[in-house]
């Protein structure tokens, strides 16, 4: 194929016709919103499951690791294909296909009764999830196509992308502890009969027109890519100089340049470099990034602490967890009613700072354990960031985007958290591994020196997601300059500028 422009003005498609509103548009967020909540707990819920179904499937520590490496592989690998799945099949078909996969590997990983067969069933959940995630944002997209309504979407998304997390350590805590660890994969199936059943009359179909063919070489090269880079992320905790990480990690990053190459050169390429040269929008691709590294990666050791030093329940552990996710709530009511006047650089260039403040916080932690001075400031402060971040990002990730590419825009964003989060549970547990050691390197063994060693890898843990999460504000404040009427523009298309 004729070279053509990294920008591929050429090949862009026309601008949308400004999308009528959708005449139950708010019951549509609504099954969006339970989708998304399902896929964003699936990754702390089984992680609070794995102890028991270790034991009862008789896993060895390696095929636990696996459990949840070979979710994040598959789901991380397949997205971008999923977005252009989505555009081009159709983004009902694939939010009720993708929502349908998803419950029955959840049942089939529920029933497991070896553990090939858990990880067969993790494998399928994250193809599902692959087509789900990008096809329920993409309905947003063009379902919302501008004004205050769109930020109000956006906004409860993006406070169930920052939230959700700490609501499936309490659901996994409650289902573990009074059910069994099976129901924290069956609990999928009645809420994808609920989102399945109300979508079907309520959200009508859209889809891409035009050049509709599939990238297939680029599908191979970004899923290849995505792939080796969240695999050699995942096997980092066994030490950064192991193979898997060496050949893995330069591999993914040879594997996307080529892909960026392919893509540059094709006329119905399975993502569109316009979408990622745009200035805002890619100061909102790397906070996506950033963000992501540093919740889930902090996320982890916070949990570990919760259980290990200060010996609380699962179910405890995920309560004392909440009062973050309920910042982020009440935050996300209050900025989605003064985003359409503020605009979206303060907050997102405040939010990394205020976050960055709330993990320093934790550096503070002790052995004894202090909740109510030592964390819970912490987590209140890194909630408020969180939701500054969270509740405008989508929005200015997809702004500008042409419904013709919501599908593709969106398994982008989507992408960047996924390795973001990949990217900070390897780097941080890296970093927590070194600080154990060096602490215990003068001390003589007892379990007062084996604590304190843990709660040093903790802080080193916080500092450094700190430290990721603060170089998010700069991003914003130079990059991320949207004007203030192309959050509320008319149709889905609108200048950024």
């Amino acid at each position: 194929m004729p070279g053509i422009s990294t920008n591929q003005s050429s090949s862009a498609p026309p601008a949308s016709r400004a999308t009528a509103p959708h005449p139950r548009k708010w019951l549509l967020l609504a099954i969006v919103a339970l989708a998304q909540l399902t896929v964003v707990l699936d990754g702390t819920i089984v992680n609070i499951a794995l102890p028991q179904a270790q034991e009862a499937l008789g896993m060895s520590d390696g095929d636990r690791t696996w459990v949840v490496t070979l979710y994040s592989l598959v789901f991380g690998a397949l997205l971008l294909l999923g977005g252009r799945i989505a555009d081009f099949w159709g983004r009902k078909r694939s939010f009720i296909v993708g929502m349908a996969g998803f419950a029955i590997a959840s049942a089939l990983g529920g029933a497991a009764q070896s553990t090939w067969e858990l990880l067969a069933a993790r494998g399928l959940q994250g193809l599902f999830a692959a087509l789900l995630a990008p096809a329920s944002l993409a309905l947003l997209t063009v379902n919302f196509p501008g004004g205050k309504d769109r930020i109000k979407a956006f906004a409860v998304y993006g406070a169930i992308a920052g939230g959700g997390a700490a609501v499936g350590l309490i659901l996994g805590g409650v289902l573990t502890e009074y059910a069994s660890w099976r129901w924290c994969l069956y609990v999928n199936v009645p809420i994808a009969i609920v989102a399945i059943a109300a979508a079907i009359p309520v959200i009508g179909e859209s889809k891409a027109h035009g050049n509709t063919r599939y990238d297939v070489p680029g599908a191979v090269l970004v899923a290849l890519g995505l792939g080796s880079l969240v695999f050699g992320f995942a096997q980092a905790e066994n030490g950064w100089g192991t193979w898997p990480v060496l050949v893995c990690l330069p591999l993914g990053l040879v594997l996307l340049g080529l892909f960026v190459l392919v893509e540059s050169r094709s006329n119905h390429p399975l993502l569109p470099l316009r979408i990622m040269a745009n200035k805002v929008r890619g100061g909102a691709f790397l906070t996506a990034l950033l963000s992501g590294a540093a919740l889930l990666g902090g996320l982890l050791f916070l949990t570990l602490y919760f259980q290990i030093v200060l010996g609380y329940t699962p179910i405890q552990s995920g309560l004392a967890s909440l009062p973050m996710t309920v910042t982020i709530m009440i935050g996300a009511g209050v900025l989605s009613k003064f985003l359409a006047s503020t605009g979206v650089r303060i907050p997102m260039t405040v939010g990394p700072v205020v976050g960055a403040a709330g993990l320093l916080w934790l550096t503070g932690i002790t052995v004894g354990g202090n909740y109510a001075l030592e964390v819970l400031p912490g987590l209140i402060l890194l909630g408020a960031g969180l939701a500054m971040i969270f509740v405008p990002l989508q929005n200015v990730a997809l702004s500008g985007i042409v419904d013709h590419d919501a599908g593709a825009a969106s398994a982008a964003v989507t992408a960047m958290q996924q390795i973001g989060g990949s990217l900070g549970t390897a780097l941080f547990t890296a970093l927590y591994t070194a600080a154990v050691s060096s602490y215990l390197a003068d001390k003589e063994p007892s379990q007062a020196a084996q604590y304190g060693a843990l709660v040093s890898g903790y802080q080193s843990a916080f500092l450094w997601a700190a430290i990721i999460i603060f170089a998010a504000a700069p991003i914003a404040f130079f990059l991320v300059r949207p004007r203030k009427e192309d959050l509320l523009g008319a149709g889905s298309a609108v200048h950024l500028g």
